[in-house]
C-alpha cells in the first residue's frame, strides 16, 4: 500500500500543516511578540488611547508564559525605553526614566510644589507621591523608575514605587 501522508491531497497532510502553523503561532505569541491596544491617556502624546503597539517580548530576555517574570535575561532596560510590565494584574505601558544606580533628587520647591529630578528629567509630584519618594536617593539595583509621559494623569512609579526589572515583559518597538 502506498503511503500518501505527504500527498497534497491527503487530509492527514492538511491537518499536519494546520497543527504546525498553530504551534508556531502559539510560540510566537507566548515568547516573541505581542500586539496590544493602548487604553488610557497616561502615555499621551507619545501613545494615544486606542493605538496598537507592537511589543518585542525578547528585548530583555525570555518571558515566562502567563507569568510576570523573565526565565532568562540578556539585556537590561535603558533610559527612554517604553516598557510593558504587570501591575495589579494589568499590563502597563510606561517610559523608563531611570535605571538601577541612577541618582534621584526629590525636593519641595515650595509648600505645594514637589519635584523629582532623575538625570535630565524634572517631573512634578503630588504631595502623596513626594511622601512616597522623599527618602529615595537612587533607584535600587535591579529596578527602574517608570513614568507615563502624561505626568498629570499617569499612575506610575511615583505612586506605587520602583518596578523590578524581572517583571518587565517587553519593549514597545512601534505603534
Amino acid at each position: 500500500m502506498k503511503n500518501d501522508f505527504f500527498s497534497p491531497k491527503s487530509n492527514k497532510f492538511l491537518y499536519f500543516i494546520i497543527c504546525i502553523g498553530l504551534f508556531i503561532g502559539l510560540f510566537l505569541k507566548l515568547f516573541v511578540f505581542e500586539i496590544l491596544t493602548v487604553s488610557g491617556e497616561s502615555m499621551s502624546p507619545s501613545l494615544k488611547d486606542g493605538e496598537k503597539l507592537f511589543v518585542n517580548k525578547l528585548a530583555y530576555g525570555i518571558v515566562r508564559p502567563y507569568g510576570d517574570e523573565l526565565l532568562c535575561r540578556w539585556k537590561r532596560p535603558q533610559r527612554g525605553d517604553i516598557v510593558i510590565y504587570l501591575y495589579n494584574n494589568k499590563i502597563v505601558v510606561k517610559r523608563c526614566i531611570a535605571v538601577g544606580g541612577d541618582t534621584l533628587e526629590v525636593f519641595a520647591d515650595s509648600e505645594y510644589n514637589y519635584q523629582l529630578k532623575a538625570g535630565d528629567s524634572r517631573i512634578g509630584l503630588t504631595e502623596s507621591q513626594y511622601l512616597n519618594l522623599k527618602n529615595s536617593v537612587s533607584v535600587p539595583e535591579g529596578y527602574i523608575l517608570a513614568i507615563g509621559d502624561n505626568h498629570e494623569v499617569s499612575v506610575d512609579s511615583r505612586t506605587y514605587g520602583f518596578v523590578s526589572e524581572k517583571n518587565i515583559l517587553g519593549k514597545v518597538l512601534c505603534k
